[in-house]
């Protein structure tokens, strides 16, 4: 266990001596947070099998998105099922070419699973085909501005070691 959490565990038994409840105080914000005791630790499978050809490209190097062969609408990420018309009928689309940085915050306060990494950025990219992504951003992120350039690259990510999709500054 660690300190900060050790800290975390000590306040939350003096509040429930005190006021009968686990209410801790956030040090950055100074706001009241209920402190739940109870671990989470969860691990799921998700079938991706309509969608297998997202991660097919994602292995060449690729960032897809489905196209609905009706109507003509894009999703990203990819669906199986178009929400606008209905149809199950749907295309396969690379994402490729310079989109336009939408907007990007730092994320310094980090869920559970995400805790192991140091502040991170991440942005909402719009792409030539009309969709937006979300995604870490990658490169000199202290030089971003909304309205720059971006492009979508394809790398590992560490240390889960898998390929994902970033943005990248051009």
């Amino acid at each position: 266990m660690s300190d900060e959490t050790e800290k975390l565990e000590e306040a939350a038994e003096e509040s429930k001596k005190k006021l009968g409840s686990p209410i801790v105080t956030d040090q950055k914000t100074l706001s009241s947070l209920w402190f739940d005791q109870r671990e989470l630790n969860v691990r799921y499978l998700v079938s991706v099998e309509k969608i297998k050809k997202f991660y097919e490209g994602i292995s060449a190097g690729k960032v897809m998105a489905t196209k609905c062969a009706k109507c003509g609408e894009i999703y990203f990420p990819p669906q199986s099922y178009c929400s606008k018309c209905g149809s199950d009928s749907m295309d396969w689309i690379e994402l490729s070419g310079t989109g336009e940085l939408l907007t990007y915050t730092v994320i310094n306060v980090k869920p559970q699973s995400f805790s192991h990494y140091p502040d991170y950025v991440v942005g909402i990219a719009r792409m030539p085909q009309g969709v937006n992504v979300l995604a870490w951003i990658d490169g000199d992120t202290g030089k971003l501005k909304v309205g720059m350039k971006v492009r979508l690259e394809v790398k590992k990510r560490d240390p889960e070691g898998y390929l994902t999709y970033w943005i990248k500054p051009e």
